[in-house]
């Protein structure tokens, strides 16, 4: 959603998703090009808002994010991607953004998806560009992989492409296909030591993920027919073996990641249970 301020003001709101079959790794890093295709929700309860504004009084771009200031990496960060958009447009001008959450950072909410969605699209207004949704997936690709799934509506997949103009998200069905909940169970409010960016640089030190990536499209046919479907057994079973699949690429990383806390694992126990018992359940 945009709102439409001025020409040199604009203010995006765009909700992180979950992915189903997980985004682990990239073959290009520069162009954040997945090492394979993903299939996510978004969830509607969640947003971040972002208002940017072009300054001329401005030296560089400022960044505050959940009120506070932002300075080195995150600020580092929101630059690159704005010099992305400033190259297509041809306006140099730099901006000040202002991006509020309603949901922790850095606690496996796909923060960034939406971070990035929301700045891409409050962006393309501001500079002056004509996107369509597919380009404007791309673009949001460019500052996170997974906001590249945060800019169309629903149930999504994000083709792995083979490159910047192949690589992009699009809706399989809207949102109202078919209602199904998220819940999210917070088992530490700390943000994660090791951060998904970093993350996704180890996958391929795991012996793990070459047969992870192999298997992954079988995986993506049996998710996607099990939302078209609308059936949640089969949605369930394949969604919890790719995050299964995903968690063991980190732990058999070098060095590995522990992302699943002892009440993590006591969950999951508890939701095979659930569905053994017929709840329509699963993790992920």
């Amino acid at each position: 959603m945009l709102n439409f301020l001025s020409m040199r003001k604009a203010t995006a709101i765009a909700h992180p998703n979950i992915a189903f079959i997980k985004y682990w790794g990239n073959k290009d890093y520069f162009l954040n090009l997945p090492a394979n295709s993903s299939i996510s929700m978004n969830l509607a309860n969640l947003e971040t808002r972002t208002t940017l504004s072009l300054l001329d009084n401005l030296d560089a771009d400022e960044l505050i994010l959940d009120g506070y200031l932002q300075t080195g990496s995150a600020l580092q960060r929101v630059s690159a991607f704005l010099d992305i958009a400033r190259q297509l447009s041809g306006n140099y001008c730099f901006a000040h953004i202002e991006s509020v959450n309603s949901f922790p950072q850095s606690a496996g909410l796909a923060s960034s998806a939406s971070a990035f969605a929301a700045l891409a699209l409050a962006a393309s207004h501001v500079y002056g560009l004509d996107l369509s949704e597919k380009e404007l997936s791309i673009l949001a690709r460019r500052g996170s992989g997974s906001a590249s799934r945060s800019i169309p509506d629903g149930f999504v997949e994000w083709h792995m492409g083979t490159s910047n103009d192949d690589s992009f998200a699009e809706t399989i069905v809207p949102a109202d296909y078919w209602q199904l909940w998220d819940y999210i169970a917070i088992v530490e409010e700390k943000p994660k030591k090791i951060g998904s960016s970093q993350g996704h640089r180890l996958a391929d030190t795991s012996p793990l993920q070459a047969a992870r990536l192999q298997s992954a499209p079988h995986r993506l046919t049996l998710c996607r027919q099990a939302i078209l479907e609308k059936d949640f057994e089969k949605l369930a079973n394949v969604i919890e073996l790719d995050s299964n699949m995903m968690h063991a690429v980190m732990l058999t990383s070098h060095p590995p990641l522990l992302y699943w806390s002892p009440l993590s694992v006591e969950l999951m126990r508890q939701v095979a249970e659930w569905r053994s018992e017929g709840l329509a359940a699963a993790y992920t």
